[in-house]
């Protein structure tokens, strides 16, 4: 198994209290991997907070091939945060390069572009640089997005943390998504370190997806940019949640519906039976087999954790007003913040999808047999 661990909070903090967290948990981890997702940024990236930042990891003859694609597509270059170490990497771990999160001035075409088609042409950036780097992997790229850094390796995750120094004033942050790989997918693959991104929206999960291959190819034959890759069974949530807000429209509340859709004998007489028959039969193809628990950050910056029916993973949520977090396991929050309410502790089980707004104001739960909220 790996463990997750993620905060959320009013206020920036540090990404070394999720990695900290994450050490707490050493036991349920390999130590062969981590990967931090930071949203809400504070330092010199938190007020440019409308640029799209690329995060990623480059060779030198990489960053010249990077630098004249981004030049050629309209992208000036504003700000570089490099976290590349001095210091030789911790055991287990390759030196690969320059650990970048790189600002950018949008293209001039921007100016004609609705919200909808910039987004669309910070994720075709994102792919194009991800194929041209694959063959010589000296340009690997996470993340394209306004106030997002992301950034994978492989190795113990105290040990990276503390390497590519993690604890630093520029990478606080209000939303942290963190992973201690646990590597049961042959070979190591950066790609396939969680947490995964498309388009302001990222998850990772701790657990088996054993209806990986339909689910993939079901999303592949969309056509829908952003849907490969897949070096990760569970790569499948982030975009089947990508499919629920984006293609579909519905709110976070609906996705339990489609990865989990109640028994038909449930929905008889469920208030909304109807239309969640009719959303149980158009994506009866993205339903999951688990055991999963998939803890994600939203657009919006809303954080969520949901169980598969087999509830067969770890997962809790708990925190006070302005700091939650959630944790594969109870050590991590009694890590992360010791001085809350336990008795507020909330452990999802699997109807249950658990809600921390950016206000971080409380921990809401929505069950899957409950009306559900009106569609936005």
């Amino acid at each position: 198994m790996c463990r997750l661990f993620a905060l959320t909070s009013r206020e920036p903090v540090s990404p070394m209290r999720a990695i900290d967290a994450l050490n707490v948990m050493k036991e349920g981890h390999d130590g062969s991997g981590v990967g931090i997702f930071l949203r809400g940024l504070g330092g010199p990236l938190g007020a440019m907070r409308d640029l799209p930042i690329l995060s990623g990891i480059y060779t030198d003859k990489g960053l010249r091939r990077l630098d004249e694609y981004m030049e050629n597509r309209g992208y000036a270059l504003r700000h570089t945060l490099d976290l590349t170490p001095d210091a030789e990497p911790p055991a287990g771990t390759p030196r690969r390069g320059h650990y970048q999160a790189r600002a950018y001035q949008p293209p001039k075409a921007w100016e004609k572009m609705d919200a909808a088609a910039r987004e669309l042409d910070m994720l075709n950036t994102r792919l194009d640089l991800r194929h041209m780097g694959l063959e010589n992997q000296d340009v690997m790229v996470f993340s394209f997005w306004p106030d997002t850094v992301m950034m994978k390796e492989v190795g113990d995750p105290l040990a990276v943390g503390r390497w590519l120094g993690f604890g630093r004033e520029e990478l606080s942050a209000r939303q942290i998504l963190a992973q201690g790989r646990q590597n049961t997918n042959y070979a190591i693959d950066l790609y396939a370190c969680h947490p995964f991104f498309i388009q302001g929206i990222s998850t990772m999960t701790n657990g088996e997806n054993t209806a990986f291959v339909p689910i993939k190819e079901y999303l592949s034959g969309h056509g829908v940019p952003g849907y490969e890759g897949y070096n990760s069974d569970s790569e499948v949530f982030t975009h089947i949640l990508h499919f629920t807000l984006k293609r579909l429209g519905l709110p976070i509340e609906y996705y339990k519906h489609v990865i989990t859709p109640l028994f038909d004998a449930e929905l008889e007489n469920h208030p909304d039976g109807a239309f969640l028959r009719n959303l149980k039969s158009v994506c009866r193809k993205l339903c999951i087999d688990g055991p999963n628990c998939v803890i994600g950050v939203l657009p919006d910056n809303s954080m969520f954790m949901v169980q598969d029916r087999k509830k067969l993973r770890p997962g809790v949520v708990g925190g006070k007003s302005g700091l939650y977090a959630f944790s594969s396991e109870i050590c991590g929050l009694d890590a992360a913040i010791p001085d809350r309410d336990k008795t507020r502790d909330f452990q999802p089980m699997h109807l249950d999808t658990v809600i921390v707004d950016p206000d971080c104001q409380e921990a809401r739960i929505c069950r899957q047999d409950r009306p559900l909220p009106p569609q936005r």
